[in-house]
Formats: structure tokens, sequence, C-alpha cells
């Protein structure tokens, strides 16, 4: 299993991926915000962030995402993180020009750009060069976007959707299962929340292939609400505690 860091897990547990129509951003808008808090257990361990932005270059339309996650308090002083993920995404194919990912962990350090060439089928990477991919080829951060846009809608429970990005150096596929709905209990308030669970590789790091549990809001906006991972070695939960301009009405049941 490929090595997975902190935002990294944040933004996989999203990502659910199939081959792109033509596109109609109808999940999200320009200015979009969300900001999550972080738990490892019961200490607060710092904070996880996305936002999209729209600009031009060339006459041409693209959005602009980031993902950004840091470590904060007793968790900063003993495994610093700083990371941060951008894409570039073409509107009218809703496929990414250019990715970038800026991992810093304690003392793991990893930077790479990425180059989409979709002609020859191919990845320009800063760390391996000219690399072949499949046809509609994301990375990890695009996919999550496209998949709010695209995956959400008429699954049924027990549905199996895979996803293919290209993902720290090469290709990378994994197997999200659809569990159904349930409501949660949040800071915001009740939610009611469409539920995945990714299929891991138990190991090291996962005792079980259900291990991490994604809740997307079940609305129109289609946001991750809360992530959980059950490690060996404890828990890690990111939960929504503030989001800003979304394109929908938040569907929260209760304060």
């Amino acid at each position: 299993m490929k090595k997975i860091h902190f935002i990294s897990f944040f933004i996989i547990s999203n990502a659910l991926f199939s081959q792109p129509p033509e596109q109609k951003f109808t999940a999200f808008k320009h200015g979009e915000f969300l900001q999550y808090l972080v738990y490892y257990g019961f200490i607060n361990g710092g904070y996880a962030m996305l936002k999209v932005s729209d600009f031009e270059m060339n006459q041409k339309k693209y959005f602009h995402a980031v993902a950004s996650g840091y470590s904060t308090g007793i968790a900063d002083k003993l495994f610093k993180v700083r990371d941060v993920y951008e894409t570039f995404v073409d509107y009218e194919t809703g496929l990414p020009v250019k990715a970038i990912r800026n991992i810093s962990e304690d003392t793991y350090k990893y930077y790479d750009e990425v180059l989409f060439n979709r002609k020859e089928n191919i990845v320009i990477s800063k760390r391996k060069g000219k690399v072949n991919v499949p046809e509609n080829t994301m990375d990890i951060l695009s996919a999550f976007y496209y998949a709010r846009n695209n995956c959400f809608k008429n699954l049924k429970t027990g549905d199996i959707i895979t996803l293919e990005t290209y993902f720290d150096d090469g290709m990378f596929t994994l197997q999200i299962r659809y569990k159904g709905t349930e409501t949660i209990k949040s800071s915001l308030g009740k939610i009611n929340c469409l539920k995945f669970s990714p299929v891991v590789e138990p190991g090291r790091i996962f005792d079980t292939q259900d291990d991490v549990t994604i809740w997307i809001s079940n609305d129109n906006n289609f946001i991750p609400v809360r992530i959980q991972f059950d490690l060996l070695v404890g828990s890690i939960k990111a939960d929504l505690v503030k989001y800003e301009n979304l394109k929908h009405n938040f569907a929260i049941l209760k304060k």
C-alpha cells in the first residue's frame, strides 16, 4: 500500500470517480470554503480546509481548488504537519490540467508538480518525468470535486465505485462502497448524510477493510461532513466546523 499522509487521507476519502461526461458544475461555486477540525482520539490535532475559486487564462475558464492541513497544539509539537494540495481544472472537460502536492510532516518532505497531457494520455511529473496513464485520469483533489458533481446520485446500498487517479508517483486505485443514509450529530446540528466506506488494505495501519467511514451531506452540495479513521493505534476524526458560500442550502435538520 502506498504511503498516505495527513491531508492525503482526507482527500482520498472523499474522491469518488468515474468517466467524466460534459461538465455542469452544480454542486459548488466560486468562493466555497470548508473547514474541518481534526481529532486524534480526544486531542484536537489540527485543521483541514478546502476552498475553490474560478479564473480565466487565454480566454479559457478554469477553477482552482486548494486543500490544506496543519497541526496545532500538542500534536504540532509532537508531529508538525503543513500539507497543501492544489489542482487546476478545465471547466469544459472537468479534468485537471495541473496538480501540485506539497507535503511537510515532521521530517518527511514531498513536493511534486504534475501536468496532464490529454492528447497523449501522459502526465509530466517533476519527480518522475513522463508517465503513461489511462484516459481521463485525475489527481486526487480534482477527483473529489468531480465526485461531488457527478457521483453521489442514484446509488443503491452496496454499490461500489472505482477511483483511478495519479497519486504518489503512480496510478492509485480505490474502491468505495455506498452504505446508505444516516443522520449524524455535529457541532453544526443534526445532518442527514450519505455514508461511504472506502475499501482499505488491512495491515500496518488498518485492522479491517472497512475502517474508514465518510459521511457526505445528503443535499445538492454533497460536502463531506465527517470522516473517521479507525486505526490499529487509535482513531482520527475530521468534523466540518465552518462553511461559506455553498451553492445550495445546507441540509441541517436541527441545530
